[in-house]
């Protein structure tokens, strides 16, 4: 059986970490300036990269925060914890590893 206040706790903890990694990477994510005098072409080249990286990253963290609202949801509506596929319920110890999992792991794998 599902521990739900464990679970509760979990979604809260890594909401706040998703968040607090947002914040903290706001900066690399804001467009590269162009300044040919105290920038090279190839250190602008290697800003916009790291800046798309960090773009990407953004996108799976808002991605991640989702997942985690929609699991606040399932544990309202009492449906947290069971493979959305077969019904069967998710071990606890998956939703250690991720508490936003949707499926088991046989649903998962195929």
């Amino acid at each position: 059986m599902v521990d739900l206040a464990k679970a509760s706790q979990r979604l809260m903890a890594k909401q706040e970490e998703l968040e607090a990694s947002s914040a903290l990477s706001a900066e690399a994510r804001k467009p590269v300036a162009l300044d040919q005098q105290s920038v090279g072409r190839l250190s602008r080249m290697d800003a916009m990269q790291q800046q798309a990286m960090d773009k990407a990253t953004e996108a799976k963290r808002k991605a991640d925060l989702l997942r985690i609202e929609n699991a606040h949801r399932r544990l309202r509506d009492g449906e947290y914890g069971y493979c959305e596929e077969c019904g069967e319920e998710i071990p606890d110890g998956r939703l250690a590893v991720d508490p936003m999992a949707v499926r088991c792991v046989g649903c998962a794998g195929g």
